[in-house]
């Protein structure tokens, strides 16, 4: 197969946690031609295809200088037997825009893997609103009150805004609600911004378990990311230390009816975040834990993944 991954510089990957890296590894091992674009990229014009300037790579097998690049031309998408979108968040404009021309390339017969509109439709923080059975006390608003509301009742809570990744904003506030009006400030930008409040878990502690979902099944492994220290948060961007374990019958349940549902609108990977048995978030842009997984256990997620893919491009 041919393979183009979307996805941020690929100097910029580090290697050693890198899920795209494991996904483009076990791709090549198999034979599969690997390539790589960055969404600023993707272009349309009227009476053309959707096309992008990609880089054809091949990996050396060093983990330092991991690739070669052996080519760098102007595609199609169409040309690829399968087009995996895998750049982080923010979840901003420029990523709606880049989902509304995937969405395009989707018309004129490439494979996109997450499908860009079930992406667009899903965003990370907001997904989690579908399955309030499977969630803890959370709250998405722009409004001050809503939130010193929400302290009032909960004592404990985490804010976060709602197009981060990797920890980044997270606030918790304890019962004495110290600095909760200016937090409040700074995430709704003075009531211009729409954001998230959730009740502290303190299972946190144990870690925040993420979940690889493959076409609806979760992988037998999850990595709990352990927050260090006097850290909140547990995401390894932020410091958490990330422990290999296997699943949980809860947390198989759990990702099965939420996966079940959410494959069939072209979610072929999700990592699902959950503290204690509660979950936080539904990740579908970029999920990773691959690698961690992997070095820990001996699963081969990366080989899950690819499966999955394989089968979807013959699809």
């Amino acid at each position: 197969m041919k393979l183009l991954f979307v996805a941020d510089p690929i100097e910029s990957f580090k290697t050693y946690k890198d899920t795209t890296y494991t996904m483009m590894r076990e791709a090549t091992r198999r034979g599969h031609t690997v390539a790589a674009c960055e969404p600023r990229h993707l272009r349309w014009e009227s009476g053309q295809k959707v096309r992008t300037q990609v880089r054809e790579i091949a990996l050396t097998g060093d983990e330092k200088a991991w690739f070669k690049e052996t080519a760098v031309r102007d595609a199609e998408l169409a040309e690829f037997d399968a087009v995996l979108m895998r750049k982080d968040p923010p979840f901003d404009a420029e990523f709606i825009y880049a989902t509304h021309l995937l969405e395009q390339a989707e018309r004129e017969g490439a494979r996109v893997i997450n499908r860009p509109q079930a992406l667009r439709n899903h965003p990370e923080k907001l997904a989690v609103m579908e399955f309030p059975q499977f969630v803890g006390p959370t709250l998405v608003t722009r409004s001050a009150e809503d939130v010193k509301r929400f302290h009032a009742e909960h004592k404990e809570i985490v804010l976060k805004p709602l197009d981060g990744m990797g920890g980044m904003g997270i606030f918790r506030v304890g019962p004495d609600g110290l600095n909760l009006g200016s937090i409040t400030e700074t995430l709704n930008h003075n009531g211009a911004t729409t954001f998230m409040v959730q009740k502290f878990l303190p299972e946190i502690s144990a870690g925040d378990k993420r979940v690889i979902i493959i076409n609806g099944e979760p992988a037998p492994f999850v990595l709990a990311r352990i927050p260090q220290g006097t850290e909140v948060r547990g995401n390894l961007a932020a410091g958490g230390k990330g422990v290999a374990q296997p699943i949980t019958e809860s947390d198989r349940a759990t990702a099965r009816a939420i996966g079940q549902i959410l494959a069939p609108r072209g979610l072929l990977l999700i990592g699902l975040d959950i503290i204690g048995t509660k979950v936080t978030e539904i990740n579908v842009t970029s999920p990773t834990g691959f690698r961690e997984i992997l070095d820990q256990t001996g699963c081969d997620v990366p080989a899950l993944y690819i499966d999955a893919v394989e089968k979807a491009a013959r699809a």
